[in-house]
């Protein structure tokens, strides 16, 4: 068997992953978190009087928090299997990716371990996002001046 034979075997045995249902829960749980959210930022600000600034702060805290504390009990990986992308893309994903990698290279100790791998997935986010964020401002001031 060839190794073209193979993949062609392998591509037609494998389960066909439910594209559709993935987007639309992902939509869904995208959505939900989305409106939670404005929930939160509105009981922010009218029982606790905060600004709709500090509210956005509070709500982001909270977010990280969540995410953190479900990854270190070991429920987060649970719920991505079910929430899709709906759950990992937003602030959850990346509190989740700092916090897994802390878990894993905690017994490598504080400095080798947590320390130089902490954003070994996060890492390549951060530095994606400030490039684009350079090249984006570069952009609008060659445009706007």
């Amino acid at each position: 068997m060839s190794k073209d034979e193979y993949q062609k075997l392998v591509k037609r045995m494998s389960p066909k992953e439910p594209k559709f249902r993935n987007a639309l829960v992902a939509f869904l749980v995208g959505g939900s978190i989305g409106f939670l959210g404005e929930v939160i930022v509105n009981i922010l600000m009218n029982s606790f009087g905060l600004a709709r600034v500090d509210s956005y702060a509070w709500l982001a805290f909270i977010l990280i928090l969540l995410a953190t504390f479900m990854t270190a009990i070991g429920k987060f990986d649970n719920l991505v299997s079910k929430a899709k992308c709906g759950l990992i893309i937003p602030t959850t994903g990346f509190a989740h990716s700092i916090q897994s990698a802390a878990l894993d290279y905690k017994k490598d100790g504080f400095v080798t371990g947590i320390g130089s791998n902490v954003f070994k997935l996060a890492g390549s986010v951060i530095l994606y996002g400030i490039v684009s964020a350079f090249l984006l401002v570069l952009l609008k001031v060659v445009i706007y001046g």
